[in-house]
């Protein structure tokens, strides 16, 4: 069994709490990649970090709800950054890349992650492979062995259908290429999207925008690398993983 190791997460599905109520305000523009002006409610203007390298295509429309977290570091240039975001269509979608990582280990150790149970410990952020990569999750002490597990966080969603990635990402197919190699070598490799949102059904690679994504990710499934997808609940109270999605690559 893994240990609790933090009062933010739910006891009982795996997620993140936000640890106090967020800041609304309008989204004025997003630029710069990791820059965001909001105009707060009471007026305010601010500029908040972005966590999301990506091109946060249908979540950067200027005048959308937006939801802000304060870091409580007020000594940082932009002490507020960017998690919610309600789309037209009254959708809340997290985010912020960097709660997926810890999406999916916390739903591998509340069990909600039922693919990838078994395992005794879990290492984060571990170098491996011949192209200086690292793994976001190394799941290890199993009765096959290590795993290797790669976390995408997905955004995009079209008709019910969650696409990735959603901008050209040679940094992601690089790391298909890593999986393969290590599903060669008699590991397990994972490939997992974090659908951060409810509206989703399943996960398609956006062909139109990252063909060579679609191309390779097809090739490694093809050389044993897994594949799996789990959409979550987001609230303003917090983001959780709740089901599991079907992953399709005609």
């Amino acid at each position: 069994m893994f240990a609790r190791r933090d009062e933010s997460v739910d006891s009982e599905h795996g997620g993140m709490n936000f640890h106090s109520p967020l800041v609304e305000g309008l989204l004025l523009r997003r630029y710069q990649r990791f820059l965001a002006d909001v105009e707060l409610t009471d007026g305010r203007i601010v500029t908040a970090h972005t966590p999301n390298t990506g091109s946060m295509a249908g979540c950067c429309t200027p005048g959308s709800r937006v939801w802000l977290k304060s870091t409580g570091n007020l000594a940082r240039k932009y002490p507020l950054s960017w998690e919610l975001v309600e789309t037209g269509q009254g959708v809340l979608v997290g985010i912020n890349t960097g709660l997926s990582n810890h999406l999916v280990q916390e739903g591998i150790e509340r069990r909600v992650v039922a693919e990838l149970q078994g395992y005794q410990t879990i290492r984060r952020e571990v170098r491996y492979g011949e192209e200086n990569s690292r793994i976001d999750l190394l799941l290890e002490g199993g009765p096959g062995g290590s795993c290797y597990v790669e976390v995408k966080n997905v955004t995009l969603v079209e008709d019910g259908i969650a696409l990735f990635p959603d901008a050209v990402s040679t940094r992601g197919t690089k790391h298909l290429r890593e999986l393969a190699a290590m599903a060669g070598r008699g590991f397990r490799a994972v490939i997992f999207f974090c659908v951060q949102r409810n509206d989703a059904c399943e996960v398609r690679p956006a062909d139109r925008i990252d063909p060579l994504y679609g191309r390779t990710l097809r090739e490694v499934l093809a050389q044993g690398v897994e594949s799996l997808a789990y959409g979550a609940q987001v609230s303003l109270d917090a983001v959780m993983l709740d089901r599991p999605l079907p992953v399709v690559c005609p």
